[in-house]
């Protein structure tokens, strides 16, 4: 196991349970300026819970996908790759600033620009689809990146 995983922190047009439904390109300038090493990893959106690295942050059709690493060096992102790999853990959640938003009359707000600032592993996500996908170790990766690159996001 080395701790890598993806997944989908945030999934566009789909309100989550606080009525925020995020918008397409509403990353995309907080991505160019950070990357994803301006962008923390933690536990439960906890500062003082740093957890690993993201290693691809990117908006695609559906949403934010996320490439990441836990720190296996660390305890709790050795517990959490375990509770990854057992499906006991698959929560993604944003931590953000609002830059634009428009209300509607339902309402939701609809997010247009955020700067994004950490991508939390949680127990609870706020949108019910943010998830880690089932995880693949190093050689399924491999080959799956040999067979179809676009699958992968590479």
């Amino acid at each position: 196991m080395d701790g890598h995983f993806t997944g989908y922190a945030s999934l566009f047009g789909q309100p989550d349970l606080g009525r925020d439904v995020v918008r397409p390109g509403a990353f995309a300038a907080s991505l160019r300026a950070r990357g994803p090493a301006g962008v923390r990893m933690l536990f439960q959106h906890d500062p003082a819970e740093p957890v690993g690295i993201w290693l691809d942050l990117r908006e695609d059709a559906r949403g934010l996908r996320v490439e990441g690493r836990l720190n296996l060096a660390v305890q709790r992102a050795r517990e959490l790759d375990a509770l990854i790999r057992q499906g006991a853990l698959d929560g993604l959640s944003i931590g953000f600033r609002t830059l634009g938003a428009t209300p509607d009359r339902a309402g939701f707000r609809h997010l247009t620009a955020v700067d994004l600032w950490e991508i939390s592993l949680v127990s609870f996500p706020l949108q019910p689809g943010a998830r880690v996908a089932a995880p693949l170790g190093p050689r399924l990766r491999e080959l799956a990146r040999r067979i179809a690159p676009a699958a992968l996001g590479d």
